[in-house]
């Protein structure tokens, strides 16, 4: 895994220079006379330079170390049954929050979205995998108690106006 330590490095490399890129052009505030030490960015900009720092250092003990097969190990776990799952989840994370949120009601939303996870990762991509219709219902019961208690909660609890 260290070729997968590697490239995880990178990628915490550029992200953590494009947030910092964000932060550092960030709109200042100094017409409403806002103290330096409290602009918007400022939060942003350090923790991106954190991640950048744990980008180089992670990458660069990655370069030191040997790997044999390096190349071919990260290609098999990137093709495996566990980085399946963890694209399902990238998949359905992406869904809810660019297409469901803000198109129907948070309640809806949230209902959908745990009622298709739960049926994904019951019925599809389980080993061995639960027989349809209890997980079915199982998803159903689940995702309407999730959703009740989770807009409750964020609209009660903590004064959040939902979309």
């Amino acid at each position: 895994m260290i070729r997968a330590d590697l490239l995880a490095g990178l990628v915490f490399i550029v992200l953590g220079v494009a947030i910092f890129y964000g932060a550092w052009t960030m709109d200042r505030l100094e017409v409403r006379r806002i103290h330096p030490l409290t602009v918007p960015g400022l939060v942003p900009g350090i923790l991106s330079a954190a991640l950048t720092l744990c980008g180089a250092i992670l990458s660069l003990r990655s370069l030191r170390a040997p790997a044999e097969q390096g190349w071919q190990t990260l290609g098999q776990a990137l093709f495996s049954g566990a980085a399946g799952r963890a694209m399902a989840v990238m998949a359905l994370a992406l869904i809810y929050t660019l297409g469901l949120v803000g198109t129907l009601p948070f309640w809806a939303a949230t209902a959908i979205f745990v009622f298709c996870f739960i049926m994904v990762f019951e019925c599809w991509l389980a080993t061995p995998r639960r027989p349809l219709m209890p997980s079915l219902f199982w998803a159903l019961g689940l995702s309407i108690t999730v959703s009740a208690i989770v807009t409750l909660v964020f609209q009660r609890a903590f004064l959040v106006r939902l979309p």
